[in-house]
This record gives C-alpha cells, sequence and structure tokens, in this order.
C-alpha cells in the first residue's frame, strides 16, 4: 500500500514521456517476437541488414545495406571475431544467418559445417554491386537526402520556423 503511494508521488514530480510514437505499430513483446520469427522472405531480406565498414560508409554516405550472397565481410562480434576477410556463402533467411567463407567448424563425425553468423555481428567490407544495389545506395544517400531539404531539422531552423510564426 505505502509503495503504491510512493509511486504516484514519483510519477507526479517525474513525468515520464511516452515511448510509443505510432498507434499503429504494437509495443507488446509477445506481438514483436511473433512478428520477428514469422516473417516473410522479403522481410528477413530488410532485418538481416550488416553495417559498412569506414570506408564504404565514407564512400557512399550510407550507414547499412541488405547483406547479399557475393559481399566480403568481416566479423566484429563472437567467436570468430577479427579473423580474415571472408565472401558471403549463403544468406539462410529461414534461420537469421549468414555462412561465410572459411568460417566453420568440425563435427564430432569429423565433417565440417558452416557456421551461421548473424548479419549485425559482421561488417561489409565490399560490396557485390549491381544495378539494383546501386539504385538502392543513390536512394539512401545521406548528402543527397540532406540536399533534398530533408533529414535532421537543425536548432537553426527551429529558431527560424518560431521567429516567422
Amino acid at each position: 500500500h505505502y509503495f503504491a503511494q510512493e509511486r504516484v508521488l514519483f510519477f507526479l514530480f517525474f513525468p515520464v514521456a511516452a515511448m510509443k510514437r505510432s498507434t499503429d505499430v504494437t509495443s507488446s513483446r509477445r506481438k514483436c517476437r511473433k512478428a520477428h520469427f514469422s516473417a516473410p522472405s522479403s522481410v528477413r531480406r530488410k532485418l538481416m541488414s550488416a553495417p559498412l565498414s569506414k570506408e564504404l560508409r565514407q564512400k557512399y554516405n550510407v550507414r547499412s545495406m541488405p547483406i547479399r550472397k557475393d559481399d566480403e565481410v568481416v566479423v566484429t562480434r563472437g567467436h570468430y571475431k577479427g579473423t580474415q576477410v571472408g565472401k558471403v556463402i549463403t544468406v539462410y533467411r529461414k534461420r537469421f544467418v549468414v555462412h561465410i567463407e572459411r568460417i566453420q567448424r568440425d563435427k564430432a563425425t569429423g565433417a565440417t559445417v558452416n557456421v551461421g553468423i548473424h548479419p549485425s555481428k559482421v561488417e561489409i567490407v565490399k560490396l557485390k554491386l549491381d544495378r539494383d544495389r546501386k539504385t538502392i545506395l543513390d536512394r539512401k544517400n545521406r548528402s543527397k537526402l540532406a540536399d533534398k531539404g530533408k533529414g535532421k531539422i537543425k536548432e537553426e531552423e527551429v529558431q527560424a520556423m518560431e521567429v516567422s510564426a
């Protein structure tokens, strides 16, 4: 009983900003997990995006890209971290993993199998560019968006809007 009163007082003195922005999207953990794990392949493609290396990020002004079969990547987290650059062999959308060229382990039977690594734990070092990929890079290019007047609003712009209003 006392704890409940204390809690009410806490919220009176420290109002918490509502985190939810859109009423169309759920915040329920159960529903979010269901949506994630039963997502179709087309949605999984976007979910399986990997960050670009600093050089590629500088070159294309893009932070991450959906990973693809012949991209060259380096593992940034986990047991296989920091090993040499490897080419992506398969993008296994069903399991949310990618298989990389020389990243394998031996089974008890003696057979070698590819180790699945989540795309967020790798960094794309070299992109396999084709026409579709180039259009995606152009669309996502941040400097071009800034030229069009899209993106983050700066403080000066807010003040200018307030003065004119």
